[in-house]
């Protein structure tokens, strides 16, 4: 799979350390970068980023859980929002979060798939990143639970 690099970032303004690995969220850029551990592999990916910026999270997190084929039930703020839409929307072509889903330390949040990819590129969720599932697909090979996450 061909890699989408706008460049070759330095990471090291960003953490200490590559030993188990980093990705780096620039909701500006709408891009999401990863580095492997020990600097041994770089990734760059347009994202889908929050709608709104009262959506947004910023800081320091990491990879607590990973899914393939996740479910998705929308939270009690999107409910309000949105009364209509479905408690729960199980894996397939339907599910919100694509077909891969890394969850973060940050209740709600998840770096995700979409089957909308309309939503790449632009101010198109209710808080998460979405990466097309493709990209998804290989992040969630690369990365490991623990693997550090920054938001800026």
């Amino acid at each position: 799979m061909p890699q989408h690099p706008i460049q070759e970032r330095d990471w090291t303004p960003h953490f200490p350390s590559l030993d188990q690995g980093a990705v780096l969220v620039d909701l500006a850029a709408r891009r999401l970068a990863y580095w492997g551990p020990g600097n041994s592999t770089y990734r760059d990916y347009p994202i889908g980023v929050p709608s709104a910026p009262e959506l947004e999270r910023r800081g320091t997190t990491e990879i607590v859980r990973k899914k393939e084929g996740p479910g998705w039930a929308p939270t009690p703020n999107m409910r309000k929002r949105n009364p209509e839409w479905p408690e729960y929307v199980g894996p397939g072509p339907d599910n919100p979060l694509g077909t891969h889903a890394l969850y973060l330390g940050w209740t709600y949040y998840r770096i995700h798939g979409t089957h909308d990819t309309r939503k790449i590129g632009r101010r198109s969720s209710n808080g998460c990143i979405g990466l097309y599932n493709e990209h998804i697909s290989e992040l969630f090979k690369m990365a490991k639970i623990g693997t550090q996450v920054l938001l800026i």
